[in-house]
């Protein structure tokens, strides 16, 4: 029977939003976790709620722009658990804003984040998984990869390139590893407009109040993904809120 009982799993971005729902999904699952943010208090709370409830789970500090990090964290699930069965790159900014307004740092953090955190990731992963002869990477992108809308063009293309890298990956990854990419709508986190320019942090704001859906339903995307046999790859999963158009 499939199932996520004892899976090594490493996830990035785990102090919050989908990551944090996830972590506690997966622990309630059975699932061995080690889990990475940048937020050492955040991250504290998660593994500590996680382990009251008899759950398996070791923090660790991560920043995914790092590539010593992710390497710390692949070697932490190996060195405690003798494995490494899944890495869930989700960590994620979403500092949106009109080209106009220049602001060039964001765009920058968005692509160290989206796209080197996710290249780190393979890095640090991918070696162990060769010599393992099996592992899963599922990625955590965004429906902003299909449908462009202003102004998240920057946000959307890292979103894009997400998915190029996941497929490439794919196609070299032979019968041994699997490669998901899933793709939330609006969803329900503290990260929306976080970090976007005020006006168009308003508005998406309003937008999540609205129409978002929980962190919850990513989980579960996630969790079904890792949850299938050996030799079944589920390569894509789509999941908006039913009010997104």
């Amino acid at each position: 029977m499939p199932t996520i009982q004892d899976k090594v799993v490493a996830l990035t971005g785990a102090s919050s939003g989908i990551g944090e729902a996830t972590a506690h999904f997966l622990a309630e699952k059975g699932a061995r976790l080690v889990l990475g943010a940048r937020r050492a208090d955040r991250l504290a709370a998660v593994v500590d709620g996680i382990t009251a409830k008899g759950g398996t789970a070791t923090g660790v500090i991560v920043d995914v722009t790092r590539r010593e990090d992710l390497r710390r964290l692949t070697d932490t699930a190996v060195e405690r658990y003798g494995r490494l069965d899944v890495l869930v790159s989700n960590a994620g900014i979403m500092a949106v804003s009109p080209f106009d307004e220049l602001r060039q740092d964001d765009w920058d953090a968005m692509v160290a984040t989206h796209i080197t955190g996710l290249l780190n990731g393979i890095g640090a992963a991918l070696p162990v998984f060769r010599r393992q002869g099996s592992g899963h990477f599922v990625t955590v992108s965004s429906t902003s990869a299909y449908v462009v809308k202003s102004p998240q063009a920057v946000y959307a293309a890292t979103k894009a390139a997400v998915n190029v890298i996941s497929e490439g990956l794919r196609q070299e990854s032979g019968p041994g590893l699997s490669v998901t990419v899933v793709s939330p709508g609006f969803t329900h986190t503290e990260g929306v407009g976080k970090t976007a320019s005020p006006e168009v942090s308003a508005a998406l704001t309003r937008m999540r109040d609205e129409i978002a859906m929980p962190p919850s339903a990513i989980a579960s995307a996630i969790g079904y993904a890792i949850e299938q046999p050996a030799g079944v790859d589920v390569n894509e999963i789509v999941v908006r809120p039913t009010a997104q158009s």
